[in-house]
């Protein structure tokens, strides 16, 4: 009857739509691989530019050029694609956008204030605490199962992030609880529980359907440590070196990552993506030694093993 056949066709059509998903889940999650190899290059590159600009004139440029930019190329694809973007959930616009701004301020400012080379290495280990947190938050947001091993996973990156910090000459830890010291390692660690929240969040409540807003964030994060720039004057030096660093992390941590991560933890697998991501401590550490100069000895490199080690532990505890 024609009940039955309507019945019928709408189990065809789910049928054809979950394949669809299916399908494209592993393109997405790659994206959110790509996403991961550019950032892991942002602390060396976030440093160096701090160093030559000013640590909110970095940012406010870097932040300010990837949002206009960004919104530049949705435009283009679509002429209303502003309006698509203010029209998504209101959870998502205010909370999911209010969580980037903070990572993004905090993270900047952790490596801004660092006292030394050294130290901005430890910190940025400290910030990629976000892909274990991202796995422990999933279990109360997304209602994601998790066994007993997530804890062992989260005290062994921890102990990581410990090892790492008390590596380098000077930071004792006796050192590290001195509020100068310790600032740097603060705002890491906001950073971390920022993004992670984020990383969730954007998923529950942006949903899987339709784009996201990441090009506003972008520059509502760019314009607030713009204001913060106005209240806190900088000495600048700017030179071909400055600009092109500037140009890369503008255009690719900055604008191109950030849109791929969104599309990766709301298309594609964030069990698999967020796991992916415990290859980020490693490759920074690499990338941040490379291009600031810093000697790694074998504490930080500990460290950052035990991170990654300890993000791969909580990957396994978790099922969807």
């Amino acid at each position: 009857n024609a009940a039955e056949l309507d019945r019928f066709k709408t189990g065809i059509i789910s049928s054809k739509i979950m394949a669809t998903a299916a399908s494209t889940a592993p393109r997405y999650s790659a994206f959110g691989l790509v996403a991961i190899l550019l950032w892991s290059t942002t602390i060396a590159f976030s440093r160096s530019l701090t160093e030559q600009l000013g640590t909110l004139t970095a940012a406010f440029w870097i932040y300010s050029m990837a949002g206009v930019i960004g919104l530049i190329i949705a435009g283009l694809q679509s002429s209303n694609s502003l309006r698509k973007m203010l029209r998504l959930p209101r959870l998502y616009l205010w909370g999911c956008g209010a969580l980037f701004v903070i990572y993004i301020a905090a993270l900047y400012l952790a490596v801004g204030s660092a006292t030394d080379r050294s130290q901005v290495v430890a910190v940025g280990l400290l910030n990629y605490l976000w892909p274990g947190l991202s796995l422990v938050f999933s279990v109360p947001i997304l209602k994601r199962k998790a066994s007993p091993w997530l804890a062992a996973g989260i005290i062994l990156a921890l102990s990581g992030v410990w090892l790492a910090t008390t590596a380098g000459p000077g930071h004792s830890p006796q050192t590290l609880l001195s509020t100068g010291s310790l600032l740097p390692y603060s705002l890491a660690l906001l950073a971390a529980v920022s993004w992670a929240l984020y990383s969730n969040l954007s998923r529950r409540w942006g949903g899987e359907e339709g784009g996201g807003a990441v090009p506003l964030f972008l520059l509502a994060s760019g314009l607030l440590l713009g204001a913060l720039r106005l209240a806190s004057p900088e000495t600048s030096t700017w030179s071909p070196r400055s600009l092109v660093e500037l140009a890369y992390m503008a255009l690719l941590p900055g604008m191109l990552a950030y849109v791929l991560w969104d599309l990766a933890v709301r298309k594609g697998s964030l069990v698999l993506v967020a796991s992916l991501s415990y290859l980020t401590p490693l490759l920074s550490t690499l990338f941040s030694t490379l291009v600031l100069g810093v000697e790694a000895g074998p504490n930080l490199w500990s460290g950052a093993l035990l991170v990654a080690v300890g993000a791969i532990i909580c990957k396994q505890s978790i099922t969807a």
